[in-house]
């Protein structure tokens, strides 16, 4: 049996963290060591927007010795990866840099909604119940330092996730200076992230039934519940109890107790009143603590990429559901987008061996299709560019914010004039390769769109033949498609620009 062992490595928001893996398709995965180091960097990170050059230097040396500890175990394969106090930084690049001339590390900057995205893979990789649990009204709850990730599922599908900065750790360096003038600090707590969770509630909730809920986060696995753990399951009464009796603890009667660190202490009065306040708004009896962390989630994934896993939901469709949502929150017209994707996919798929894109490029152009008129909810008159910031202002689930440029990018780039280079900036592209994959999926999604200008839905069906460097496009429609087939020569220039074919347009009639 072929075994292939590889290392997840975390850099939070107050620990640096690595587990080591034993990976094979027979078996799954296994945990081998979990190797934890204390190191507050979001404590910088979140009052200026860097790290200071000794926290920096300490990153380091932790990330050498678990370099060390990898060569022992015989690792084949890792990934580095950095979360929420990263995503802090002004200019993380110059510190990303630092790291690998001193280790070798290439780290990667998680966006928010990867993160998450990888959490809840997490729980899937150890619990076989979890697709039937998702079945009823769901919650994950991710508590971290920066921020509470809250993901609702119903009927097996990802209804909505959003992100609310009041981790953990924020919340203590927001708060610090009243802390000492206070005899309720945890009144104070209160009210700090009443707005949250009532615009949350408002917005999201509404009259949604949650009949689980599932609670994530490294301070609550491996501290406030580490005694509780082993039967996974936190009543609300249990967990009032719990939080009532830290209330009544000094911090440094906290860390006596949980035997932590002091600065481990104070997060925890945090922690608790966040999730005593969500327990309450879905009205839960109990909650699930599964005892997962973000480097499950980063070895479940690699296991799935390398054919080791065998997937038991279908996370593609969570990424797709979640965009689906965006769509409907901006009244986009659901019919055109369902026409417009099939045209699409099918005009991708017909040139496969041509443009070299493969299945995550497929999902992109998927989110573009369906996000490329949210923008006439703010303007008919600027449907582009608004498209555009509402893409970027909008976290999707399992998206990295590149992925989120190209697709926002893709999607402005439809309707206006693409030029010969677009801005590289930080605010949109970064590379070469993502200006390329931009101009692909912006050529494809024109002539897909121009086929249905009218919103009638008139391609009934749509055959592709390509042979030497020709692209037929067969449309099959009973109804007048003069407007489709006039503006549709409008688009052909630039497709054909882009990808280095003929494209002829044929039409047969349906009697």
């Amino acid at each position: 049996m072929a075994l292939t062992t590889f290392a997840a490595i975390e850099i939070g928001t107050y620990e640096v963290s690595m587990k080591i893996y034993e990976l094979s398709k027979k078996a799954g995965f296994h945990e081998l060591n979990h190797v934890r180091y204390g190191l507050e960097l979001g404590k910088d990170a979140y009052a200026d927007g860097r790290l200071d050059k000794n926290h920096v230097t300490d990153l380091c040396e932790i990330l050498g010795d678990f370099k060390n500890i990898m060569k022992e175990y015989g690792v084949a394969d890792y990934r580095v990866c950095a979360t929420s106090a990263f995503r802090e930084l002004r200019r993380p690049e110059l510190v990303l840099d630092q790291i690998y001339s001193r280790t070798g590390f290439q780290v990667e900057i998680l966006s928010n909604a990867e993160q998450h995205f990888l959490g809840y893979k997490s729980i899937a990789a150890i619990e076989t119940g979890f697709k039937k649990m998702i079945q009823k009204g769901t919650a994950i709850l991710d508590v971290g330092g920066g921020s509470v990730q809250v993901s609702l599922f119903d009927k097996d599908a990802l209804v909505t996730t959003q992100s609310l900065k009041i981790g953990s750790l924020r919340i203590r360096e927001k708060l610090k200076s009243l802390e000492k003038e206070t005899m309720h600090y945890d009144q104070l707590i209160n009210e700090f992230i009443r707005n949250d969770l009532t615009a949350f509630q408002r917005l999201y909730l509404k009259d949604r039934d949650i009949k689980n809920i599932i609670l994530m986060g490294d301070l609550l696995t491996d501290t406030i519940f580490r005694e509780q753990i082993q039967d996974k399951i936190i009543t609300r009464a249990e967990f009032t109890e719990l939080t009532e009796r830290i209330e009544r603890l000094s911090e440094q009667e906290l860390a006596e107790q949980m035997e932590i660190d002091p600065e481990y202490a104070s997060l925890v009065l945090p922690t608790v009143v966040v999730c005593q306040n969500f327990l309450e708004l879905f009205n839960a009896e109990s909650m699930w603590v599964p005892g997962v962390t973000l480097e499950d989630g980063l070895a479940y994934d690699f296991g799935e990429k390398n054919n080791l896993i065998k997937t038991v939901h279908n996370f593609e469709n969570d990424i797709l559901v979640a965009s689906r949502n965006i769509a409907k929150r901006y009244s986009s017209a659901k019919n055109h987008s369902q026409g417009t994707t099939d045209v699409a996919l099918t005009i991708f798929d017909s040139l496969k061996k041509i443009h070299g894109m493969g299945a995550r490029e497929r999902l992109l152009l998927q989110i573009a299709v369906l996000l490329h008129d949210t923008g006439k909810y703010i303007s008919m008159s600027d449907v582009a560019e608004c498209s555009y910031r509402i893409i970027m202002a909008t976290e999707i689930i399992g998206l990295s914010t590149e992925e989120r440029r190209i697709i926002a990018n893709a999607v402005r780039y439809n309707t206006i004039e693409f030029g010969e280079e677009l801005p590289m900036d930080a605010q949109h592209l970064v590379d070469k390769n993502s200006y390329l994959l931009v101009a692909k999926l912006t050529a494809i999604l024109r002539l897909a769109n121009a086929m249905d200008r009218s919103h009638y839905q008139k391609v009934e069906g749509l055959k592709t033949v390509l042979k030497d460097r020709e692209l037929q496009l067969v449309i099959d429609s009973s109804r007048d498609v003069s407007l489709e087939l006039g503006l549709l020569k409008d688009k052909v220039k630039f497709f054909e620009d882009i990808f280095g074919v003929h494209v002829v347009l044929k039409r047969t009639r349906k009697k």
